[in-house]
C-alpha cells in the first residue's frame, strides 16, 4: 500500500474516499494471496517433513503460482477496462488497482516466501506444524 501511496504521489493524483477504498481492496487481495501461499508451504511441510525449506518453499510457490497468475490477469483485465472506459470519475480509483495489485502479487508471491527463508536462515529453527 505505502508503493501505491508513492506512485500516486509521485504523479500528483488526489487521494480521495475512491483511492482508500482502492487501498482496502489491495490489502485484502495482497493479504489473501500470502495467506493461500503459506498454506500451500504448511502443507508442504506436513506431508513431506523434510528440513530442506528453500526447496520446500520453491515447491509451493510453483503450486500456487498459475492459480495467482491466472486470478491477477483476470483481475487486471477487468481494472484494465475500468481504466480505459471507466471515465474520470474511476481513473485513479483504477490506477491505484491496477499499481497496487501488480506490486501486491509480486511481493505475496517473492518477498514474503523470501523474508521467512532469510529468517530462517538468521535464526534455524524447526518450523512448528
Amino acid at each position: 500500500m505505502l508503493f501505491v501511496v508513492a506512485i500516486l504521489a509521485l504523479t500528483k493524483k488526489q487521494i480521495d474516499t475512491s483511492v482508500i477504498a482502492a487501498l482496502l481492496t489491495i490489502a485484502g487481495y495482497s493479504v489473501n494471496d500470502t495467506v493461500i501461499i503459506f498454506d500451500r508451504i504448511r502443507e508442504n511441510i506436513r506431508k513431506t517433513r523434510s528440513d530442506d525449506y528453500f526447496t520446500l518453499f520453491n515447491k509451493s510457490i510453483n503450486e500456487t503460482l498459475s492459480r495467482t497468475i491466472l486470478t491477477v490477469l483476470t483481475t487486471l483485465f477487468v481494472v484494465f477496462l475500468l481504466f480505459f472506459i471507466g471515465g474520470e470519475t474511476l481513473h485513479t480509483f483504477a490506477f491505484s488497482l491496477l499499481v497496487g495489485f501488480i506490486i501486491g502479487t509480486y511481493s505475496s508471491v517473492f518477498v514474503a516466501s523470501s523474508i521467512i527463508i532469510d529468517w530462517h536462515r538468521w535464526k534455524p529453527h524447526k518450523f512448528k506444524v
